[in-house]
């Protein structure tokens, strides 16, 4: 009796405390060299790998330690990593005024390593082998192809807040009046100069990057034997787009349903502090200052002179502290004031989370301050290239943070800029505001990246906008306007003829009249 009892027991436990869930096959494509934009993609995938599925993962960054279902498919070294390999003087060519460097470097390069035997072995594997696939979708939409070599349904995941380039292929509308480009710095409600400023960055934008990837088109038939009139005809296979991206910290504006935001699924890792680190914070009893640019950009590439200024600097707010990444600290200059740390690699979300850190001057970077934001330390942003202006004149108008013009620092407006973190309330009080809007959510968004994920697997591609079956003419109605203005032109000609006729015949009888009434008089 008590073998079948216990079989029960168990069988009800199994049942009441196991949340089943079909084992998906998944393949992850993130072929960008960046650990920023690694960062989404490796939180989206492992979090499929802990409910039970089973992940291969195309990147530049192959797990350290292996981890059951998670295979790395790995083409690190097929390009240079920008791992705390971008000098200050090639991060500012990164310019919004002429995007083809941009397309150039972060896409069709990056279409290029479609060659690499490691993804060659990939796309010799069998039709069906996958039933999901999730894909970074930035400047190399080439990649999109893998849905269809594979017969899958594709999820992207887009690693900044918006790309100004995807919106008109999920027929996702744009009123460029309030609708802010990802490049353009405007007030909530913009002035005309604003508009029109923001107006002719948004269609720069979207024009020049929709010219210079079509050259993708050729990397899609040579490695996939796919041919396309456009390179645009592959946003069509994506089911979900998943956004780094939360209405709390970045403009409110309508969105599709397959538009979907995770905006800080990274921002609840654990990580522990090293020894001297912990000692260094815990003893900084008149407050931390943290200093990071990001994975990218190395600060002791900054001029000298820009270098010497936060020297200048540091010794003006001690007994403050400061804690800074640098990558390559023999570069720095000598006589690095005392109450400065380096450090070339620190867990930032761990950093952050100190009590003693109370500013942190950051580029800008999304992941870095959507960090600074969950755990309510306001900022110094100085930023340097690309999305990080917006994101810190966002930050600005939301008092999260102070904006200092990389080009202009000097050691006066450094030093004011973090007295004023340090003590005026206004920037920690916001902050709490604010942090508490962002992380107040129905579901994490961890919870959120794997449902939809899931979704996608389960129904395909089912939240398509009609707006994308339209053609441009259709989709702006002008077709509709012509026939009504063709229609008023015609209304307003045929009113003008019948008052001319009208008239004409009213003179002409007018006129009968007027000379039979003469004839009677001779």
């Amino acid at each position: 009796m008590w073998f079948p009892m216990r079989f029960v027991i168990l069988l009800v436990i199994f049942i009441t405390h196991n949340n089943y869930t079909e084992s998906l096959r998944i393949l992850g494509i993130f072929p960008l060299a960046g650990k920023s934009h690694f960062y989404t993609g490796e939180k989206i995938l492992k979090s499929l790998v802990k409910k039970g599925h089973s992940v291969d993962m195309l990147s530049h960054f192959p797990q350290k330690k292996s981890i059951v279902n998670y295979t790395d498919i790995s083409i690190a070294g097929s390009i240079e990593e920008a791992t705390n390999n971008l000098e200050f003087k090639e991060a500012i060519k990164f310019q919004p005024t002429s995007m083809k460097y941009f397309v150039e470097e972060g896409g069709n390069k990056i279409c290029d390593l479609l060659s690499h035997k490691e993804i060659q072995l990939l796309l010799s594997k069998n039709k069906k082998t996958y039933d999901v696939i999730v894909i970074e979708i930035f400047l190399a939409p080439c990649y999109l192809a893998f849905g269809r070599h594979f017969d899958a349904p594709v999820v992207g995941v887009v690693t900044c807040k918006q790309l100004d380039w995807l919106y008109q292929p999920f027929g996702n509308p744009v009123n460029t009046a309030y609708f802010k480009s990802l490049f353009s710095s405007t007030s909530e409600q913009m002035t005309f100069i604003e508009r029109l400023k923001n107006t002719l960055i948004f269609n720069n934008v979207v024009l020049q990057t929709d010219y210079y990837m079509e050259h993708q088109c050729y990397h899609v038939e040579k490695f996939f034997n796919i041919k396309l009139s456009s390179i645009k005809e592959l946003y069509n296979d994506v089911g979900v787009v998943l956004f780094n991206s939360h209405y709390s910290i970045n403009d409110v504006k309508e969105v599709v349903p397959a538009f979907v935001d995770i905006g800080g699924i990274h921002v609840n890792q654990n990580q522990t502090l090293s020894k001297d680190v912990r000692e260094w914070l815990d003893e900084s009893v008149n407050d931390c200052v943290y200093i990071s640019f990001g994975s990218m950009v190395r600060i002791e590439t900054l001029p000298l002179v820009t270098i010497l200024e936060f020297y200048e600097m540091f010794r003006r707010i001690a007994p403050t502290r400061v804690l800074m990444k640098i990558a390559k600290p023999h570069l720095l200059p000598p006589n690095l004031p005392s109450n400065v740390k380096t450090s070339t690699w620190l867990p930032q979300i761990a950093v952050l989370k100190h009590k003693n850190v109370k500013a942190f001057v950051t580029h800008g970077g999304l992941l870095g301050t959507q960090e600074a934001i969950a755990w309510g330390v306001p900022m110094i942003g100085i930023p340097i290239f690309s999305d990080q202006f917006s994101n810190i004149d966002t930050y600005v108008k939301k008092n999260l943070a102070v904006y200092l013009d990389v080009h202009k620092l000097t050691a006066e407006t450094l030093t004011n800029a973090v007295n004023d973190i340090l003590k005026n309330p206004i920037y920690q009080k916001s902050m709490r505001e604010v942090s508490s809007l962002f992380m107040d959510r129905p579901m994490s968004a961890e919870d959120t990246a794997v449902y939809w994920v899931e979704y996608v697997a389960r129904h395909g591609n089912r939240l398509r906008s009609p707006a994308t079956k339209l053609s441009w003419w259709q989709y702006y109605l002008i077709d509709v306007y012509g026939f009504i203005i063709a229609f008023i032109l015609i209304l307003l000609w045929t009113i003008k003829k019948f008052i001319h006729f009208s008239m004409q015949a009213f003179f002409m009888q007018w006129n009968y009249f007027k000379n039979i009434s003469k004839a009677k008089k001779s």
